[in-house]
């Protein structure tokens, strides 16, 4: 590739960027912090304990025979905490990997 194609290929990478708000300092610029990863992972797991947490009441609920505990609110309750924990996992195989990957480059 030539130098003229490379520059090209960022000017639109650049316009891009911009105009998805991905630009350097955008954050800064509207005034708004960009949450850290950290951040959003912990929500993210707090979120999938939650409804963990909720799914186990709901069936406690329901196998102590409580008349306000439906068969269907524990059914979607389970399939939600089963499918936010799959998901968890499957980041963290992703993450996993993407670690090895790194510590096995060479420097």
């Amino acid at each position: 590739m030539s130098n003229t194609q490379i520059d090209q290929v960022l000017q639109q990478m650049r316009v891009l960027a911009a105009s998805a708000g991905l630009e350097q300092g955008a954050g800064q610029q509207q005034g708004t912090a960009q949450p850290s990863f950290a951040a959003m992972l912990r929500q993210s797991m707090d979120k999938v304990n939650e409804y963990q947490q909720t799914s186990g009441e709901l069936t406690t609920r329901f196998e102590k025979g409580d008349p306000d505990t439906d068969l269907v609110d524990v059914m979607v309750a389970k399939q939600k905490a089963s499918v936010a924990f799959e998901a968890t996992m499957q980041v963290r195989n992703r993450l996993v990997s993407a670690y090895q990957d790194i510590m096995n480059m060479q420097v």
